[in-house]
């Protein structure tokens, strides 16, 4: 998970986080056969165990302004799942290691009740964990879970000709804090979804059965996520802008580059098997946006027939 807003180029990609998960993958030995380790949502080990971690820290992920400890509690726990979700897969268990903030009676009872709350909701038991005090708050977890029957859905498997889709309204997360931000009430949807995401496991599985080849959780924004994909498949995109579901409060430019949402984006051959699919496990439909190019660019389709090349746009931390 990302949380510096950047707008960010192909050359910008030469530098900052994203560069330097490609060194530590390339500095890395190779994992066994049939496992997978950086650059996807979760590594994969033998027997298809799904191993993610992700870290919330004050002041970069969250601001206690707008949300409470409860709500830090619930997000750490959901954004690891929702990488789960990404590989088609069922949460186990997570560990949670908390630094406290000193001097903050109460923080810690309450990240705990948010933590718990997220556990009992979304099916992913707490067995253990770590607590520090510090300068201020942060919470890391981690999850393991199992990949799905026909194994982990990864990021490099889309194909020319795969349709891509997103499993729901993008940008509300992204215009609820930029309404914070200035002072003004926030859609009420756009900052539930900000403050207590919802992993998007049963999509995630449903996708995966109905033949997805590649997919991502929406953590830093459509541009780049997609992008990630396209990098790691080989391939190009072309989306249709009007195509795109605008969360709540937000713009088109929001969901195109927003982060916080937590959708899934996936690419299958079928969209009649994708339909089916969700259709017959309850769930809405997930919007066809585009389709999987030969090439290396994710392109935006124009009113008129055309496209240019939409650059990456979210969030990265500018790690040196």
């Amino acid at each position: 998970m990302r949380r510096v807003l950047c707008n960010a180029t192909p050359e910008a990609l030469l530098s900052g986080e994203f560069a330097f998960l490609e060194r530590l993958r390339r500095a890395l030995p190779e994992p066994p056969a049939g496992q997978v380790g950086v650059g996807d949502d979760a590594a994969v080990l033998d027997g298809g165990l799904l191993f993610a971690t992700d870290v919330l820290t004050e002041g970069v992920h969250f601001d206690l302004r707008w949300s409470t400890a409860a709500d830090v509690g619930w997000k750490a726990l959901a954004v690891n799942l929702s990488d789960v979700a990404a590989m088609g897969g069922v949460p186990r268990a997570a560990v949670c290691a908390v630094v406290l903030a000193a001097g903050r009676k109460g923080e810690a009872d309450e990240l705990a009740a948010g933590l718990m709350a997220a556990a009992a909701e979304l099916g992913c038991p707490l067995v253990g964990g770590d607590t520090t005090v510090g300068p201020g708050l942060t919470v890391s977890v981690a999850v393991i879970g199992d990949s799905p029957a026909g194994g982990a859905v990864l990021r490099s498997g889309a194909r020319p000709g795969d349709h891509v889709f997103v499993t729901g309204p993008l940008g509300g997360s992204k215009a609820a804090l930029a309404a914070l931000r200035r002072g003004e009430e926030p859609d009420p949807v756009g900052l539930a979804r900000l403050r207590r995401p919802v992993p998007r496991l049963v999509e995630g599985r449903t996708a995966a059965a109905a033949g997805a080849r590649a997919m991502i959780d929406l953590s830093d924004g459509l541009s780049s996520d997609l992008a990630h994909i396209c990098r790691a498949s080989g391939v190009g995109a072309r989306l249709e802008a009007s195509a795109v579901p605008v969360g709540p409060g937000a713009t088109v430019e929001d969901a195109l580059s927003g982060g916080d949402d937590y959708e899934l984006c996936f690419t299958a051959p079928d969209p009649a098997a994708v339909a089916d699919a969700f259709a017959a496990a309850g769930l809405h439909l997930p919007a066809p946006i585009g389709t999987v190019v030969v090439g290396d660019e994710v392109l935006l389709g124009t009113p008129t027939g055309g496209t240019w090349p939409l650059a990456p746009g979210g969030w990265e931390h500018p790690v040196e």
